[in-house]
């Protein structure tokens, strides 16, 4: 299982659109996953409250046509408290999507995780660190989780919907959760091939580790182990 998160505009459609190429290429079958769409609890009523109390635009901003997005960039005592609350509930909707059979897929992709929630809190504060250590706790456990990383500056060029401060905000909210995450991998600010190829030459030397391990183990294990009989014979 393999997650992409990051700031707005810093890449990860496009990375995930190549590793799931890639992945076809070599024979492997995915599954996408949407985190807002796929796991979040109550999104559009959500999604319809935030645009009714915060009064910004709805939809995706691009060059072409930019918006002024307010809800997770909206910080009020009151906003964090309810985030609080939601995260929870997102969490544990987590767990169940994890639970769920996923018999034909060798890799199951998260576009956004818990991580991304996370990381809309002000992660400043004792007693969040404490919260969203608690989360993660509880929360299940990507394979690899790829934080994006990108200059802020860039990234609201491509998706010009949230202010720069905030965009910086974030994304140093982003690089503190991942001295918080155990196992975050975090691609640096490079062009988008360079990007791609640092996430693919990870993902084999994950294949690659996976399949020594499973020899490791057959190789350890006694003649006829696997076998539900072999304990009659």
């Amino acid at each position: 299982m393999v997650s992409f998160s990051g700031i707005d505009g810093a890449g990860k459609s496009t990375q995930i659109q190549a590793l799931q190429f890639h992945l076809h290429l070599l024979g492997f079958r995915s599954t996408l996953y949407t985190f807002w769409d796929d796991v979040v609890v109550f999104s559009r009523l959500r999604e319809s409250l935030s645009h009714t109390a915060f009064k910004g635009d709805k939809g995706a901003g691009s060059p072409e046509k930019p918006i002024s997005r307010r809800d997770k960039n909206v910080t009020s005592w009151f906003a964090t408290g309810v985030r609080l609350f939601f995260y929870l509930l997102d969490t544990l909707s987590l767990r169940l999507t994890f639970g769920r059979s996923h018999a034909g897929a060798d890799f199951i992709i998260f576009d956004r995780f818990i991580y991304d929630e996370l990381a809309n809190l002000p992660l400043h504060s004792g007693p969040i660190r404490f919260y969203v250590r608690m989360l993660l706790s509880i929360s299940p456990k990507p394979d690899i989780a790829y934080l994006v990383d990108a200059e802020p500056e860039a990234a609201r060029i491509r998706k010009p919907e949230y202010p720069l401060n905030f965009l910086r905000q974030n994304r140093n909210a982003y690089i503190k959760l991942s001295h918080l995450v155990r196992g975050m991998t975090v691609v640096g600010s490079l062009s988008v091939e360079e990007t791609t190829s640092e996430i693919m030459e990870s993902i084999s030397k994950m294949c690659l580790r996976a399949d020594r391990e499973a020899v490791e183990l057959q190789s350890q294990c006694p003649a006829g182990c696997q076998d539900p009989n072999a304990s009659d014979k």
